[in-house]
């Protein structure tokens, strides 16, 4: 075996991107530059990525408070509105709540308890437990609420986001009720038009408000799909996967980003003469174990990817061959079988349901690879927006 590593992966420092920058070229330039500083030989089917935050910002896709708020009062007539379980996050939602609130006269916030969409905790299952409610049967007022579990402090950001978000819709000048169940059509009870503010189980949903009688029926998916006063859009996903940029604007997920992959992927693949693949990348697909969170508060994990990364991975235990099929083997009679083993897989030939693969989970390789990037790059200061990626698609036969 000539070859001691895997897969490797890098996070690449790169300049700070700015509104009108040509990110396909900046991410080009900044890669090839690293390659060469670094002395790395560039592969066939090496990936690049890069994080929709730096795509987004390129292309200055943002949009204000206030165009958030017209474009509800347009679609909802800007009565009493209620939004149905958002996400607590002051970076995800604080300013989509306060945008909302602005366009209408009256938010009826129905939150789901004991947790949000992502694991962000409200109250414990121990708390629901001593206080003998059913959250899928109980439906609380906020002062039910407060009298079974008080103030309600997040461990990790601190805040009481209950307390929170009804002062950001009160400070928008709009009347606030809040409302706790976990049966999106409790929201009927108290008005017929409806802002799903929920991300994965939006669809779920939706169809169920419609099948309720619901006068009007948006999603986060669907406000902001086309520019508003000005305001950047996307077509697809709307304020879906948007972050706080100020304190009046929020950046909005980044457009036609699966273009934007290709050219980043043909643009190096020809400077390199080797196929490199692309892709752009948000949130990853994981959960945090203590925590209980999880990480995914984008629509998806990549919005765009080139041709290379679409599938599922092929792949056999190779626990299960040393311990199975090989297990009377050792040494070097056991690397040469199991190699030997791999060299015979037909790429052609799914092994989903064989018990080779047992333990081999599905996922998308855009999933994949989008999380590893995502825990790579993190949130913080690392200064590493682009990811390169070495050796993924390799097996125990590659040299």
């Amino acid at each position: 075996m000539s070859r001691a590593f895997g897969t490797v992966v890098r996070g690449v420092r790169a300049p700070i991107f700015r509104e009108g920058d040509n990110v396909v070229a900046a991410t080009v330039d900044t890669v090839l530059s690293a390659l060469q500083s670094e002395n790395i030989t560039p592969r066939d089917r090496d990936v690049v990525a890069v994080t929709e935050s730096v795509v987004a910002r390129c292309q200055g896709n943002y949009a204000t408070v206030d165009q958030i708020a017209a474009d509800v009062r347009a679609k909802t007539g800007g009565e009493t509105v209620g939004v149905t379980f958002p996400i607590l996050s002051r970076n995800r939602f604080s300013l989509l709540l306060r945008g909302i609130a602005t366009g209408v006269k009256k938010v009826v916030l129905l939150l789901s308890y004991p947790s949000d969409e992502v694991g962000n905790h409200l109250i414990s299952p121990d708390q629901l437990d001593e206080a003998g409610i059913d959250p899928w049967h109980d439906v609380l007022s906020l002062s039910q609420f407060r009298a079974a579990f008080g103030e309600v402090i997040h461990p990790f950001t601190g805040v009481d986001y209950v307390a929170y978000y009804k002062k950001i819709i009160e400070s928008a000048g709009a009347e606030a009720e809040i409302v706790f169940a976990n049966r999106v059509q409790t929201i009927l009870d108290y008005t017929d038009t409806v802002i799903c503010g929920d991300i994965h189980t939006r669809a779920r949903s939706k169809r169920l408000l419609n099948t309720a009688g619901a006068k009007v029926v948006l999603g986060l998916d669907d406000i902001l799909t086309a520019s508003v006063n000005g305001s950047g859009y996307n077509e697809q996903y709307g304020l879906l996967g948007s972050n706080k940029a100020d304190d009046e604007r929020v950046k909005l997920f980044p457009r036609n980003t699966m273009a934007v992959a290709q050219a980043i992927g043909t643009a190096l693949s020809d400077a390199t003469g080797k196929q490199i693949e692309a892709m752009i990348y948000g949130d990853g697909a994981f959960k945090d174990p203590a925590g209980k969170i999880w990480e995914l508060a984008d629509p998806v994990v990549s919005p765009g990817f080139t041709a290379g990364l679409v599938g599922t991975p092929n792949e056999l235990k190779l626990k299960y061959l040393a311990d199975h099929d090989f297990g009377e083997l050792e040494g070097d009679a056991l690397q040469y079988a199991i190699r030997e083993k791999i060299a015979a897989k037909d790429a052609s030939v799914s092994l989903v349901g064989n018990m080779v693969s047992e333990g081999t989970t599905p996922r998308h390789l855009t999933d994949l690879i989008g999380s590893l990037c995502d825990l790579t790059s993190g949130s913080g200061d690392k200064g590493t927006p682009i990811i390169y990626i070495q050796g993924y698609f390799d097996n125990y036969t590659n040299e």
